[in-house]
């Protein structure tokens, strides 16, 4: 599914903790990989560069903004940049990610277009190794091959478009600002409808036209997304659930494991987040 253009407000916010990006002109090498941990509220400035990017959250989940449309990637996907890409990164929590640098020739067989991609075990586990090794310059043989077999699996891996699209469509555009406000409002779709003064069927099917699956579908996806960063916070399920809209824990678990495909607990152990 394409990304949808979103009018947002990130750009008016002054970020606490702003960013600056490593290189401005070249590379150190052909593949170049660097990982980071950032506080709540970071923000790098928009900024573009001649090589390609693929940004991954081990932990938290990243927002990137490319013109006007806005990317929110949870850690199953991975987010790829093609280069000569303007492009501004942000977290609203605090979040531990890696990016993989490619140069201009070693692009050709990637994607031309900004786009999700699903993260393979395997991808997974690369990067979680080339987090962990030191990166000596010039590098290794063995760290360059490492990085050559995350590269091939990026260009393996399946399109996921945007996992959370967005849209400024008139009718469509307020009622995603107040789910992503308070994503527990349990309001249906006619409810939906009568806030914006539409049908019902007008707004199942703007929803399915502007964001590639219905609302209930989006306002799940939501929910797991919201869900993460309190997660790893160390939150109970039990309350998470609660302020997500669930009346049982055992529902929201159910919801989570469907799309996630782990329980909240076995993500929150698996990423490494408060018991």
């Amino acid at each position: 599914m394409p990304p949808h253009r979103q009018k947002t407000r990130s750009a008016a916010h002054a970020p606490k903790h702003p960013q600056q990006s490593p290189f401005s002109h070249s590379l150190p090498s052909p593949l170049f990989f660097r990982a980071e941990e950032l506080p709540a509220d970071a923000a790098y400035p928009h900024h573009q560069h001649l090589w390609g990017e693929f940004v991954y959250a081990f932990r938290g989940v990243m927002e990137v903004e490319v013109q006007d449309h806005h990317y929110l990637v949870p850690p199953q996907c991975g987010l790829w940049l093609p280069p000569d890409v303007a492009h501004r990164g942000l977290n609203r929590q605090a979040v531990h990610f890696s990016s993989l640098y490619v140069s201009r020739e070693l692009t050709t067989a990637l994607p031309q277009q900004v786009c999700a991609l699903s993260v393979s075990p395997l991808l997974r586990a690369v990067l979680e190794e080339l987090r962990l090794l030191p990166a000596p310059m010039p590098h290794s043989p063995a760290y360059t091959r490492l990085m050559q077999v995350a590269l091939d699996q990026i260009g393996q891996a399946r399109q996921a478009g945007s996992y959370l699209p967005s849209s400024n469509d008139t009718l469509l555009a307020p009622v995603i600002e107040a789910l992503m406000a308070d994503p527990g409002d349990a309001r249906t779709v006619a409810e939906w409808a009568a806030h914006v003064h539409t049908t019902e069927r007008t707004l199942m099917r703007r929803a399915q036209s502007e964001l590639g699956m219905p609302l209930a579908q989006w306002r799940q996806r939501l929910r797991v997304v919201k869900a993460m960063p309190l997660l790893l916070a160390g939150e109970t399920v039990e309350n998470i659930a609660h302020d997500l809209g669930y009346a049982s824990s055992s529902a929201f678990i159910a919801m989570f494991r469907s799309l996630a495909g782990v329980t909240p607990d076995e993500y929150r152990r698996s990423s490494g987040g408060s018991p």
